[in-house]
Order: structure tokens, then sequence, then C-alpha cells
């Protein structure tokens, strides 16, 4: 009789929401009882997780075992309470984003979890990420029993290893990193972790898989740090204010994009500033705008 497989099996669903993502839908994904990311209630995740008249049994009984979210953006949270209420699930948050989650989500999470914790009594780990948002966070599927993985969910033992990375990563173009969520040097610092930990698949909160995750992540951080580069060329270059920075470092078109980019090059001169590369003077020029997700 063969061996189970010993990764757990993963059901990703593209669900509809307002997003401001190019593919217009947000993943949600089941993996070993862990719900990530339910954005919206729709027939096709009623049915992947067993909801009772949708694929279930009768008994109400589902696959879901936890609910958890990479992180607290209204295009990932849509659905946790109603999910939780359907399934009787614990709704499990990290430990340090408690409220921002309850305000989010309009729900108290039944338990807590850390860096390197397993979520409730799935097999699957939390992986810190923030630079996205402060709260962000990724969920290694690991082996279902054992400690055959690192604290990062990478594998010991030659077992390929998964992570649900939520907006850390797409597949194609980039991900918006933009003041005042968004935090430059933590957002680099995650994409390092997770391309050291050299996992075999990522799956993002938008778009397809990512079947080449250090390449990818790779990808991603030459573009930050080109789009760094641009932004300290216009500054060195004249640009005294938010505006003449994001003149000088984009140049295309900004139609439909011009709020996401001027975050994005604040978020690039708060990192500069905070390491001395360009002038204080740019502490009293750089100015917030409400969170941008």
């Amino acid at each position: 009789m063969a061996a189970p497989d010993p990764k757990p099996s993963v059901t990703r669903i593209e669900l509809p929401v307002d997003t401001r993502a190019p593919v217009g839908t947000t993943n949600a994904y089941l993996a070993g009882g862990l719900l990530v990311d339910p954005a919206a209630r729709t027939d096709a995740l009623d049915a992947a997780i067993g909801v009772a008249g949708a694929g279930g049994d009768e008994t109400g009984k589902t696959a879901v075992e936890a609910i958890a979210v990479t992180h607290t953006h209204p295009d990932h949270v849509g659905a946790v309470a109603e999910y939780a209420d359907l399934t009787g699930a614990p709704v499990i948050a990290h430990a340090d984003h408690v409220d921002r989650f309850t305000a989010a989500t309009g729900v108290d999470p039944d338990e807590t979890f850390r860096d390197g914790d397993r979520v409730g009594d799935t097999p699957v780990r939390a992986v810190e990420t923030p630079g996205h948002a402060p709260d962000h966070v990724a969920f290694a599927v690991g082996s279902i029993g054992g400690d055959s993985e690192d604290a990062d969910g990478g594998a010991v033992d030659g077992t390929p290893r998964e992570l649900f990375c939520g907006d850390l990563a797409v597949a194609e173009g980039s991900v918006v990193v933009g003041a005042p969520d968004g935090d430059l040097r933590d957002y680099l610092d995650s994409l390092e972790r997770v391309r050291k930990t050299g996992y075999d698949r990522l799956y993002p909160g938008h778009g397809p898989a990512i079947d080449d995750p250090n390449v990818v992540c790779q990808r991603l951080i030459d573009h930050r740090l080109d789009r760094e580069r641009a932004v300290l060329d216009a500054v060195e270059a004249g640009a005294s204010d938010v505006e003449g920075a994001v003149d000088g470092a984009y140049e295309k078109d900004l139609t439909g994009v011009a709020d996401l980019a001027r975050a994005t090059v604040v978020a690039h001169l708060e990192k500069l500033l905070a390491e001395g590369r360009i002038g204080r003077e740019w502490a009293g020029r750089i100015e917030r705008d409400p969170p941008v997700k």
C-alpha cells in the first residue's frame, strides 16, 4: 500500500472582489484544514470547503479547521466573519495585530499565533513577512505531523515546501508597497527571507502560482532597488517635494495609478531618509496620504 502524501493538497479559489490588483480577484486557499484569505463568499468557495448544500455533508462538517488571513487589507478579509459562522472554525490572528484584525474583519480572534507557530491545530506554519502591510504574514505548507521543517517552513529533509505568500509576490508585475501602510525595508527583508528559504512554490494573493520563487523574489527585489535609484536620482537632480520626485522617478503615463505611484515614492523617500541617504529636510516634505489598499 502506498504511503499517504505527506503534504496537504492545496485548493485555490479565485474570488471576485473590489481590488486594485490587475486580475480583479483575490485567491482564497485551503490546505491542511486552514482557510486563508476568504475575501468574499461565493458558491465556488462554499463547495471547496464543504458548506452544507454546496458539496458538504448534511452534518455541517466542513474541511475547515481554522481561518486566517495574510493581512487585513479589505480585498483579503471580506468574508472572514461569514465563513467563521458557517464552519464554526476558530479564527486565528497574529498576536501583535489583534486590534487591527478585529477592526478589519469585525471578528475577535479565537486564538493567536506568532512567527514560526503552527496555526491552530493545522500543520501550516506562520511566517512573518511584513512590508506590504505591517501585519503581513505568509503560511508555509509542510508535512502533516512531524517537525521536518525549520521556523520558516523550509525543508530540512528534502520534502517540498510551499508558501501562501499573500501580497508579498506576484508571478508577473509587481506589488504595491506604499506609505503609510507599506515599509520598503521590511518588504525587501521579507522577500530575501522567502528567497533564502528555498520554497518550491509560492501561492500569491492575486494571480497564478509562482513555480520559480527564487527568480521571482529576486526580480521583485531588483525592481524595488531600481525604483529606489530612480527616486534618489530625482532628488539629486533637484526634486524638492513628493510630486517632483514622482515626476522624476516615473517615465510613463500614471493615469489611473497616480495615487499608487505617489504612495510608492513616499515609501521610498521614507526608506532613503531613514538610511541617511537624503537630507533631513525631507522629513518635513513627505506628506502621507491614507493607505492605498
